[in-house]
C-alpha cells in the first residue's frame, strides 16, 4: 500500500512537470533577459541570482531592477513590487478551495512556488477535480519545475548575457506571452470567460500609463467583477428555471 501511494505521489509529480513544460520554455529567453539586465545593471551578479531565488517573480524582478537603477527608495521599491504581485491574491482565492485540506507547511510551500505560469497549469488541473480531492504534489511538481527553471536561465543570463548586446530588445519576452494565449484562449469555453477576458485586456490596454501598474491590476479586478456577476446570473437563471418546472 505505502509502495502505491509513493508511486501514485511521483506520478501525480511527474504530470505537474510535464504539463508546465510549455511554460519552461515561454519563462527561459525571460530569464536570461532579467540576468543580462543585471549584468549590465547596478547590482552584482550574486544580487540577481539572490533575487530570483528569494522572490521568484519575474515582472516584480523586472520592476525592481528598473526602479533600483534609477536610485528610487526602498519604500518605493516595496510598495510597487507589492502592488504588482496583488494578483496573486486573486490566484490564491482561486485555489483555496483545493488546498485548504492540506497541512500548513504544504500550503506555506505551494505559496512560495505560486506564479502566474503555475497558476494555469494548476488551475487547470484541479477544475477538473472536486474541491480537497487532489494531493499536493501535481501542483509541487509544477512549481518546483519553475522554480529550477528559472533559476538556470537567470543565471545563464547573469553569466553569458553580456556577450549578446541587446538581447532584451529583441522581443524574447514575447515568448511567455505565446505561451499564456495558447493556454488561456482554450479555456474560454462559456460567455462568462470571454467576457471576463475581454473587460480585463480592454481595460490593461486603456489603463496601461497608470503609475505602478495599477492599471493591470485594475483591469484585473474589473475582469473578475464581470465574471463574478455574469456567473450568479446564470447560476439564478437556472434556479428560477428548476423551480418553474
Amino acid at each position: 500500500m505505502t509502495q502505491l501511494t509513493q508511486t501514485t505521489r511521483f506520478r501525480a509529480f511527474t504530470a505537474g512537470t510535464r504539463d508546465t513544460v510549455p511554460m519552461l520554455v515561454g519563462a527561459a529567453p525571460f530569464g536570461v533577459i532579467f540576468g543580462t539586465l543585471v549584468a549590465s545593471g547596478p547590482l552584482h551578479l550574486w544580487h540577481g541570482q539572490l533575487m530570483s531565488l528569494v522572490v521568484f517573480a519575474g515582472s516584480a524582478q523586472f520592476i525592481a531592477l528598473g526602479l533600483i537603477a534609477g536610485h528610487a527608495g526602498f519604500a518605493v521599491v516595496w510598495a510597487t513590487t507589492l502592488i504588482v504581485n496583488l494578483r496573486h491574491m486573486l490566484y490564491s482565492a482561486t485555489l483555496a478551495p483545493h488546498v485548504a485540506h492540506l497541512p500548513m507547511h504544504w500550503r506555506w510551500t505551494l505559496g512560495g512556488l505560486l506564479t502566474d505560469e503555475v497558476f494555469a497549469v494548476a488551475w487547470a488541473h484541479y477544475r477538473l477535480h472536486p474541491p480537497g480531492s487532489v494531493g499536493p504534489y501535481y501542483f509541487l511538481g509544477s512549481g518546483l519545475s519553475m522554480y529550477i527553471n528559472w533559476q538556470i536561465w537567470t543565471l545563464a543570463g547573469l553569466l553569458f548575457g553580456a556577450a549578446f548586446p541587446g538581447l532584451q530588445s529583441l522581443g524574447l519576452d514575447f515568448a511567455m506571452v505565446a505561451t499564456f494565449i495558447a493556454i488561456v484562449v482554450p479555456q474560454l469555453v462559456a460567455i462568462r470567460y470571454v467576457a471576463a477576458a475581454a473587460t480585463a485586456g480592454a481595460l490593461a490596454f486603456f489603463w496601461q500609463g497608470w503609475p505602478y501598474k495599477l492599471g493591470l491590476l485594475g483591469a484585473v479586478f474589473a475582469g473578475v467583477v464581470v465574471g463574478v456577476l455574469l456567473s450568479r446570473r446564470g447560476a439564478l437563471s437556472q434556479h428560477t428555471t428548476e423551480a418553474s418546472q
